[in-house]
C-alpha cells in the first residue's frame, strides 16, 4: 500500500464511574488520526510494542469496553489502582525509552520532541527526566482534554504540528502506556 490511515479514538465517558472521583476526573473522549505514506526517506525509524497481562487488575474495564456489553452498561466501569499503575508505568516507560535509544544508537539529546501518552503530568515528567529532556520539549495536552487513552498521542501530535512547534526534519519519540498493561513507542523523523 502507498498510504494508510491510522486512527486512535476513545469514548472513555461510556465506562467512567462518575461517582469514582479517583478516575472520573482523569479521562476524556477524543480521536486523532495520521496518514502514513510510503517515501524514499523513512519517517518511522523504529517501533516497538509490549504487553504484560500480570498487571490486568491494576487498570481495566470491569465488563469490557465493547458495545457487546450494553446489558452491563450500568455496572461496566473503568477500575484503576492509581499508585500501583504509576509505579509500573514509570518503570516500563523508562525501560522503553532506554530500549529505543539503545537499539537506534542515538543520544538522548538528538530527540527534538517527546510526544507521550497523556496519562498524567507525573508520568510524563518522569519520562522526560529519563530522557534528560526539558519540559519545553515535551508536548503536553493532558490539561486540555484529560487522558484520552489511544487518542492522546495523535491528538498531542496534531496540536504540536498545528501550533508550529514540530518542524519538518524533527526527530520525535512517541510513547504510550495503557491498560492490561500494554505499551509502545515509535521513533519518527517528521
Amino acid at each position: 500500500m502507498r498510504r494508510a490511515l491510522v486512527i486512535g479514538a476513545e469514548t472513555m465517558s461510556r465506562i467512567i464511574d462518575w461517582k469514582d472521583r479517583e478516575t472520573c476526573v482523569l479521562f476524556g473522549d477524543g480521536a486523532g488520526a495520521v496518514i502514513l505514506e510510503a517515501a524514499e526517506t523513512p519517517g518511522i525509524i523504529y517501533s516497538t510494542l509490549g504487553a504484560d497481562g500480570r498487571y490486568r487488575e491494576l487498570l481495566y474495564a470491569s465488563s469490557g469496553v465493547s458495545t457487546r456489553h450494553r446489558e452491563h452498561r450500568d455496572t461496566a466501569a473503568l477500575r484503576m489502582k492509581g499508585n500501583e499503575v504509576f509505579k509500573v508505568a514509570v518503570k516500563t516507560l523508562e525501560n522503553l525509552v532506554d530500549d529505543v535509544i539503545e537499539k537506534n544508537k542515538i543520544e538522548k539529546g538528538e530527540i527534538d520532541w517527546l510526544i507521550p501518552h497523556q496519562a498524567n503530568i507525573r508520568i510524563i515528567s518522569a519520562t522526560a527526566k529519563r530522557l534528560q529532556m526539558p519540559m519545553e520539549r515535551v508536548i503536553m495536552t493532558v490539561h486540555e482534554h484529560g487522558n484520552t487513552s489511544a487518542a492522546s498521542v495523535p491528538m498531542a501530535l496534531d496540536t504540536a504540528i498545528r501550533d508550529g512547534r514540530i518542524k519538518r526534519g524533527d526527530l520525535l519519540l512517541l510513547e504510550a502506556f495503557g491498560g492490561g498493561f500494554t505499551w509502545g513507542a515509535s521513533l519518527v523523523r517528521y
